[in-house]
């Protein structure tokens, strides 16, 4: 078999079609039911009738943090800091947009209201910066206080009062993320509600999403990737969740590729999932068996992204090229704010 390449996930998507904003109601977008070669076009709001009693939905409760910043370096000229995550009240690792990258032990003065300092290289390019504060204060209420919401680089409008709501799920918690899980945006507490009654159990894990996630592979074959890390935490109780919901029968459902990587990451060889907390760097591609998963709810995703390359992994290659030409077709929306697909694994 010939290895694949990024080329291999490649696809012409009209910018039109590229959603700048959510649709009016959460559960109002579309979503597209993928079984195979079969294609179905239904209402985000029909997901109750898709799945049963018994199974588990697997949400991720991570909260984006307002991780976008702009200021300037000690000789003036202009950067935007993008924070990877915050490690401790006085720590980050972040992208820095710059004419000419700072150097070591520079002094960088941000939003004009406090001042860090670059303290070496991180990330498994060199491409990330470590920073600690030069000032006093903590990054976590420093990043809420004078941060911006971290908006795809796709969507053309800076953040908006409507963005601070609707960028983040509603069950969102454990702050963390610098860019939203987005399957699981298409939620609304009365569709949870909903769920539950007809005898659909959630479970929460998190995973907090890294701005790797929009960086464009630099490699021509997937086997010459290396994938970004991220924390992952998983419950007890989500767990025991999903190791009970195996055992009687039901699914698993995973809302979103990250749900999906945190339970694939914290599984066993036989599929049984162990609590606990790590990172991980799982980079999933044709081929890759999935031990926890039975079904995924997820967006459309970028050309040539390693999400591209996850969900072609688990409802097939072929499944999804003609899901995506059908889904362009018929002028679903697309990326973060976009439409959904209900994902049922290949064969």
């Amino acid at each position: 078999m010939t290895p694949l390449t990024v080329d291999d996930f490649d696809f012409f998507l009209p910018p039109e079609l590229i959603a700048q904003h959510p649709a009016p109601e959460r559960r109002g977008s579309r979503l597209l039911h993928v079984a195979g070669s079969r294609l179905a076009d239904r209402r985000f709001a029909d997901l109750p009738e898709l799945l049963r009693a018994g199974d588990l939905l697997v949400v991720n409760d991570t909260r984006v943090i307002k991780a976008r910043f702009y200021g300037v370096k000690e000789t003036g000229g202009a950067i935007e800091v993008m924070l990877e995550r915050i490690v401790d009240a006085r720590h980050a690792i972040g992208q820095i947009r710059a004419s000419k990258a700072p150097k070591s032990g520079s002094r960088l003065r941000l939003a004009d209201a406090f001042n860090v300092r670059v303290s070496g290289r991180s990330g498994a390019d060199g491409d990330l910066f470590a920073l600690e504060l030069d000032d006093d204060g903590d990054f976590w209420q420093l990043a809420e206080r004078h941060g911006q919401l971290p908006l795809p680089p796709y969507i053309d409008h800076p953040a908006e009062a409507a963005d601070e709501a609707r960028y983040q799920t509603v069950y969102a918690r454990e702050p963390g993320a610098v860019a939203a899980p987005t399957a699981g945006l298409h939620f609304d507490a009365a569709m949870l509600d909903r769920l539950r009654a007809e005898g659909v159990a959630t479970a929460c894990v998190t995973l907090h999403v890294g701005a790797g996630t929009y960086r464009p592979l630099r490699v021509e074959r997937l086997a010459d990737h290396r994938m970004h890390s991220e924390r992952y935490a998983i419950p007890t109780a989500a767990a025991a969740a999903v190791n009970t919901t195996r055992a009687a029968g039901g699914r698993v459902v995973a809302v979103g590729t990250t749900s999906l990587r945190a339970l694939e990451s914290a599984a066993d060889a036989a599929g049984a999932v162990r609590p606990g907390q790590g990172e991980t760097d799982l980079f999933i591609t044709p081929g890759y068996r999935f031990r926890v998963v039975d079904r995924l709810i997820t967006n459309f995703h970028l050309p040539k992204s390693t999400l591209l390359m996850l969900v072609s992994a688990f409802a097939g290659v072929a499944a999804i090229r003609a899901a995506y030409a059908h889904a362009i077709a018929e002028r679903y929306r697309f990326f973060s704010y976009g439409d959904a697909m209900l994902l049922e694994p290949a064969p």
